[in-house]
């Protein structure tokens, strides 16, 4: 389904209900610039460090999307499990991955509580930045100490800029990518507000600062267009 949930006006602040999950698949693809592309980035580097029953746990993983397409990629028998706290996501990433035949688990429970310790690898895409600032230096602590020591994190976050005009031009040039995507001014605007004191971007050197304090000393960004970017972590 096409994404119009912003052609209306606003009675709420953003949330991953049953409307937006409706069209989340969409929402990304079009507001996620290189969405696809670096998904299967992250997935062609993963797939070197995966062995035989790792386990893989994705923060966040609404509909599915990363881990049914490793599933699909990966020759290797691997325990993949997605975690959302959105039962509306849960419920089309479960259908989605029968309808693929991925053995995929989806489970709906908020992840600062879950358990997924003895993991190789977190992934947490587009998905820190909505946990808010108190709780998201606990929430990486928790995932470096999740992590075997030969552990991977990988990270895609939305960045802010500290130079101001910098940071202006950047955002501008994503708002025109949104409009060559087919939104209009006031989906544009509508969005901007719902997620206002939502989403609370960092910048990349704060992302970085936030990863080192949690225990990781090696970290790479493996992508980054504007003010998107991905990180790759390793607990050594």
């Amino acid at each position: 389904m096409k994404d119009k949930v912003f052609a209306k006006p606003i009675e709420k602040q953003f949330e991953f209900d049953e409307e937006v999950a409706s069209v989340f698949d969409d929402m990304l693809n079009r507001s996620v610039p290189f969405y696809k592309e670096n998904l299967n980035l992250q997935i062609e580097i993963l797939k070197n460090f995966l062995q035989k029953n790792d386990k893989v746990i994705d923060l966040g993983s609404s509909t599915g999307t990363f881990l049914i397409e490793l599933a699909k990629k990966s020759n290797k028998k691997l325990n993949l499990i997605g975690i959302d706290n959105s039962e509306a996501m849960i419920k089309r990433a479960k259908n989605k991955a029968k309808a693929f035949g991925a053995d995929v688990k989806f489970i709906n429970s908020d992840f600062l509580e879950y358990d997924f310790s003895d993991s190789k690898a977190i992934v947490a895409n587009y998905t820190v930045q909505f946990i808010r600032p108190l709780k998201r230096e606990k929430l990486i602590k928790k995932i470096y100490d999740s992590l075997n020591n030969d552990g991977i994190f990988l990270m895609s976050e939305k960045l802010i800029t500290e130079h101001k005009k910098l940071n202006k031009i950047m955002i501008d040039i994503y708002y025109d990518y949104k409009k060559k995507m087919g939104y209009s001014e006031f989906e544009i605007s509508q969005k901007r507000e719902a997620l206002e004191n939502v989403l609370i971007p960092y910048t990349m050197n704060e992302n970085i600062e936030m990863l080192k304090n949690a225990g990781f000393n090696d970290i790479e960004v493996i992508f980054r267009w504007n003010n998107f970017a991905t990180f790759i972590a390793f607990k050594n």
